[in-house]
C-alpha cells in the first residue's frame, strides 16, 4: 500500500513540476525531440524467406478466406497521442513525463498484430523451413489494394500505466469478421506487475504485455 501511494505521489509530483515549468515559460512541448522514443518490438518474427501468396483478382471467384486484413484499432482519446497514459485514479489521468512513443499506439499495435500473425503462419506452414509458402497471407498496410476474406479489427482501450496498482495494462477487444457478415469478438488483456513509475521500467513492461496480447490474438485468429 505504501509503495502504491509513493508511485502516485511520484507521478503527480512530476506532472505538477512539468506544468509549473510550462507556466513559467521555461519549456515548450514539441520544441525539442526527446533523447529516446518508445516503440513496440515483436518478440518473435517470421523468418527471412518465409512467403505467402493469394489470388485477389475481383470476379475470379478466388478463395481469399486464408488472407487476413489487420485494421488499425480504435482507441480512446487518451491513447490517440504520442504520450504514455498514467491512470492516477478511477477519475484522473496524467501522462508519463518526458516519455513519447515513436508512433501513435494504434499504429504500433497494429504492426505488432501483423507480425504475430505472420510468425504464427510461418511456424504452421509445412514449407516455411525451406522458404516455402505460408498458409496465411497477412495484410496490415493502409495502402494495399488487395481484398481479404477475414478481417481483424477492434478497440485498444488500454496501453497504459496504473499508478495505484504499480502495473502496466494492455487491453484489446478484438473482432474477427468475414465477407459474409459473420463476426465474433473476444477481449484480451495482459498485465505486468511491480513496475515502478519510471520510463526505463514502464516501456519494456508495456512491450512485453503488448506482445502477450498480440500472440494470444494471433492464436485465436489461427484457431
Amino acid at each position: 500500500m505504501e509503495s502504491s501511494k509513493r508511485s502516485i505521489r511520484q507521478v503527480k509530483g512530476a506532472v505538477a513540476m512539468g506544468m509549473a515549468l510550462l507556466l513559467a515559460g521555461c519549456i515548450s512541448l514539441g520544441a525539442e525531440v526527446p533523447d529516446t522514443l518508445l516503440t513496440l518490438s515483436p518478440e518473435t518474427r517470421a523468418p527471412a524467406g518465409a512467403s505467402a501468396s493469394a489470388a485477389f483478382a475481383e470476379g475470379t471467384g478466388a478463395d481469399t478466406s486464408r488472407a487476413i486484413a489487420v485494421l488499425a484499432p480504435e482507441v480512446p482519446a487518451k491513447l490517440d497521442v504520442l504520450r504514455v497514459p498514467v491512470n492516477v485514479s478511477s477519475t484522473e489521468i496524467a501522462y508519463l513525463p518526458e516519455t513519447f512513443w515513436v508512433e501513435k499506439p494504434a499504429r504500433l499495435f497494429r504492426a505488432l498484430l501483423g507480425e504475430a500473425l505472420r510468425s504464427k503462419a510461418s511456424a504452421g506452414s509445412t514449407g516455411s523451413e525451406a522458404g516455402g509458402e505460408a498458409a496465411i497471407f497477412v495484410l496490415d498496410s493502409d495502402d494495399t489494394p488487395l481484398r481479404a476474406g477475414t478481417f481483424l479489427r477492434g478497440t485498444l482501450s488500454e496501453m497504459s500505466y496504473d499508478a495505484p496498482a504499480r502495473e502496466v495494462v494492455v487491453r484489446f477487444d478484438a473482432v474477427r469478421s468475414d465477407g459474409r457478415g459473420n463476426a465474433v469478438s473476444r477481449r484480451f488483456e495482459a498485465r505486468e506487475s511491480a513496475i515502478s513509475a519510471e520510463p526505463a521500467e514502464i516501456g519494456p513492461a508495456l512491450n512485453r504485455a503488448a506482445n502477450e496480447v498480440a500472440n494470444e490474438v494471433a492464436d485465436w485468429m489461427m484457431g
